[in-house]
């Protein structure tokens, strides 16, 4: 049947299929990780996983190269091949079987920050191993000394939970008891363990389900010529797309407010180098590791690096390898961006890879201003708090209050959209509530949060959630010292602000800058709590795009009668004259102050 197969589908000196099989399987291996997605979100039992959708999938070939994957979270995405790569390292692939299931979260074996947990299984057609399957979710809590991890005072990644090198947690089908047990007792949410991991089993069993399907259909020559064409026809977009930046050296620089210890922002410094169809991307001229938990991991920066770049090369190509053979990674040892063991790195992922992005792109903007966008609000703004339930049992809620992204050159940015790094939803109000004692009290539209610009930043957002019994509240924020840049003239955004409100109204700023221009660290620890008090956060929009100068004078009143804007920011920043009663354009009025404006 194999022979019979291989003489219909692959051309006559068998380096190749043809077009029709090409696009056939293709779409196998798309619907192989999207279908791994489905099964996931639908049998979890974590809200992170079923409401909020933060994890990824992904299959891989015979040689743990990407062969395709789900639109899940980019920041593990190019991530999982380093995880995938850690336990083939500890684990033989010719002493692999059938239904094998490895998991493994050490961010420094391919890994991100603890609370990613990565699940790979290979699968088999015959004897043969035609593919692996690799999952990645992000697990509510694996101990620490804060709920979810999320120590951001710590100095010592001990401090953020449970940290597993690449273990074999079933054995051909049979769950190794002893493993389970470990996590359950170093977990605040047992309940949600064992629903999470029988669902990862299970979008891995979804994939080689898939695979061995169309190994049986196409046979194994077929489907591994496949495979490695569609890395090499991606990778021939890529290069196309890499050919259409000017050659040279772009260099940008972007920062952390923090990283919990110090007072004095902590940069991230990138030099792409863009060299006919290859870049390299070069962190050199980034500083060491720091002390608190911002260190980013090697995989966690090539991943953030990587898909930086796919925005604006090839994102319509067929995900895969062949997305990332054009790139290079300059990372030396010494560097926050590479961190080694004991270095803490809870935030890598939700911070410091958003402003790895920023970084990026801000380069970019030297290269082709015409193509790249204002900044995003560059954070995940990861919140996690401990919960007291009605029975006196605590549990973790969490949440993704997203910000704005930046204007482009075609429109104006996206409201309150998590940022690239995630790909994530909120988590809805309804399950939220129902889960845990807390209740929504509003997530609105802020005004005049976004970037001026001829297009304007995306809005962001006020989040506001009151508790309905004791918790404590740990967080990761930025942007609190300045808000999203924007580019080809376009302005900055707002700050960010995290706030506790008093049960008697009274409120105090708990992160960021308040009324009198103090500020205090964004990164947040154990903040206490209690019944009747609310906790808000002002996330903000992304950095404009274009002179705010250059806006057609009606989006401006558009934006005015939306409330995206105020009165004052329509008069002072795009010097636009609104009668406030009439709401119409004073046009002779408005091409004075612009004038004004201009010669200021």
């Amino acid at each position: 049947m194999d022979t019979l197969v291989k003489s219909n589908n692959l051309v006559e000196d068998g380096s190749k299929v043809d077009p029709v099989t090409f696009e056939v399987l293709r779409s196998i291996f798309e619907y192989a990780a999207d279908r791994m997605s489905s099964v996931l979100q639908r049998a979890s039992f974590s809200p992170i996983l079923a409401d909020m959708i933060d994890f990824s999938n992904a299959i891989y070939d015979a040689d743990a190269q990407l062969l395709s994957q789900a639109a899940n979270c980019p920041i593990h995405l190019a991530a999982m091949k380093f995880s995938a790569e850690a336990i083939i390292d500890k684990y033989p692939v010719n002493q692999m079987k059938p239904e094998d299931v490895y998991l493994v979260n050490d961010p420094y074996k391919g890994g991100t920050h603890i609370n990613d947990i990565t699940f790979m299984m290979p699968i088999f057609f015959g004897e043969k191993i035609i593919g692996f399957a690799v999952s990645r979710g992000h697990w509510m809590d694996l101990g620490g000394g804060a709920a979810g991890g999320q120590a951001m005072d710590g100095t010592h990644i001990a401090g953020e939970g449970l940290r597993l090198p690449p273990l074999k947690i079933f054995s051909q089908g049979e769950v190794n008891q002893d493993i389970l047990d470990i996590i359950l007792n170093n977990t605040r949410t047992p309940h949600f363990v064992k629903g999470d991991l029988q669902a990862h089993v299970g979008c891995l069993k979804a994939a080689d389900t898939e695979l061995r399907a169309a190994a049986e259909r196409y046979g194994i020559d077929v489907l591994t010529v496949a495979m490695k064409q569609l890395q090499e026809y991606t990778e021939n977009i890529v290069r196309k797309g890499i050919l259409d930046i000017p050659d040279g050296e772009y260099f940008a620089e972007e920062y952390a407010d923090t990283d919990g210890h110090s007072n004095e922002p902590i940069p991230i410094k990138v030099r792409l180098v863009v060299e006919g169809s290859d870049i390299n991307i070069d962190f050199s001229e980034t500083g060491p590791e720091v002390k608190g938990a911002i260190n980013s991991p090697y995989a966690n920066t090539a991943s953030a690096a990587l898909y930086s770049l796919q925005f604006f090369l090839a994102p319509h190509a067929p995900q895969n390898q062949g997305m990332f053979n054009p790139i290079k990674i300059t990372l030396p040892d010494n560097c926050w961006l590479n961190a080694k063991w004991p270095a803490p790195t809870i935030g890598c992922t939700t911070l410091t890879s958003a402003k790895i992005t920023s970084a990026v792109w801000q380069a970019l903007a030297q290269a082709c201003p015409d193509k790249v966008t204002g900044s995003t609000n560059a954070d995940c703004n990861w919140f996690v708090s401990s919960v007291v339930a009605p029975d006196g049992t605590t549990d973790v809620f969490s949440d993704l209050p997203a910000g704005g992204w930046g204007g482009t050159p075609f429109g104006d940015g996206m409201n309150v959209t998590e940022d690239p790094l995630g790909n994530c939803m909120n988590m809805p109000a309804e399950s939220a509530e129902l889960l845990f004692p807390i209740a929504y009290e509003s997530f609105e539209l802020r005004p005049d949060s976004g970037g001026p610009g001829r297009y304007r930043g995306g809005l962001g957002a006020v989040f506001k959630v009151r508790y309905l019994s004791d918790g404590l509240l740990s967080m990761e924020s930025a942007r609190t010292l300045q808000g999203s840049p924007g580019v080809n003239g376009g302005e900055f955004s707002d700050v960010q602000r995290q706030t506790k409100i008093y049960g008697d109204g009274t409120s105090e700023v708990i992160g960021g800058l308040d009324e009198a221009g103090g500020w205090k660290s964004p990164l947040l620890s154990n903040v206490p709590f209690t019944h009747g008090e609310t906790f808000m956060f002002e996330s903000t929009g992304g950095g404009g795009w274009g002179k705010p100068l250059d806006r057609d004078v009606a989006a401006v009143l558009d934006d005015v009668l939306d409330e995206y804007i105020t009165f004052n920011t329509a008069y002072d920043v795009y010097g636009v004259v609104i009668d406030k009663d009439a709401k119409t354009i004073d046009l002779e009025a408005t091409e004075v102050r612009r004038a004004e404006l201009r010669a200021a």
